[in-house]
């Protein structure tokens, strides 16, 4: 199978916005395979494979496997501070997405790459390595916690720069990556992030630790480049 991406990329846009979007192009895909399922092989439909790119109005997500305790705001407390609040389908537990921020969403059909959701997630980490070092930032992987982290020192503790997360369905893929380039950290104080309560564990940007404001379109540039690369795929013109 032609292994073929359609990059689309939505700007600024509300979360529920890119989640219906995410959700309607995923259960098209979920769909054409399951009517591929009652028919010969000559008549299946090809499905597509889709790479979504936006940046999100404030708003605090918390995944299946989180605590709606490790959000540290009421109802009006969240109204005056202008962010939005979801409990969604995929893996993990709170995050913040808002301006500032890469947020990834590849909508694929891993029936044209591989059936493995652990090294499908070690891809997605994988191309933001590869990303944050064409800006001299050695991100890592931690045992025990899915992301990119930045190494701890005798000053600084172990800092998250990008959260994953992913919900699967027939081996069709939403949800993704968020990747903090110039967000304002502020808002990770009004949670747990990740349900990780360690002191010795916090959150970064690529603007703080660069220490300048960073061209946001350069840095989907990159991605796109390593998405590319790491996932053996080409974009569709």
């Amino acid at each position: 199978m032609s292994k073929i991406v359609k990059f689309i990329d939505k700007g600024r846009i509300s979360y529920k916005d890119a989640w219906d979007f995410q959700q309607e192009l995923h259960d098209v895909t979920v769909q054409t395979k399951l009517a591929n399922n009652k028919v010969m092989d000559s008549q299946h439909q090809a499905t597509s494979n889709q790479l979504i790119f936006c940046e999100h109005n404030p708003v605090y997500t918390l995944g299946r496997s989180g605590s709606v305790n490790h959000l540290l705001l009421k109802q009006d407390e969240l109204e005056k501070a202008g962010v939005e609040f979801y409990k969604i389908n995929r893996g993990g537990d709170i995050t913040f997405h808002g301006p500032g921020q890469v947020v990834g969403y590849p909508i694929f059909d891993l029936d044209y790459f591989f059936h493995d959701v652990h090294k499908y997630v070690r891809f997605l980490e994988e191309i933001i390595i590869r990303t944050l070092k064409e800006y001299d930032i050695k991100g890592e992987r931690i045992d025990g916690f899915t992301g990119v982290w930045l190494a701890g020192s005798d000053y600084l503790p172990q800092r998250k720069i990008c959260a994953i997360g992913v919900h699967l369905s027939r081996w069709v893929t939403m949800h993704g990556f968020a990747l903090n380039v110039n967000t304002n950290l502020k808002y990770f104080n009004d949670i747990i992030p990740c349900g990780i309560a360690d002191d010795n564990k916090a959150v970064t940007s690529m603007k703080a630790e660069i220490g300048k404001e960073i061209d946001m379109e350069d840095v989907k540039k990159k991605l796109k480049h390593h998405f590319a690369e790491v996932f053996q795929f080409k974009f569709k013109n």
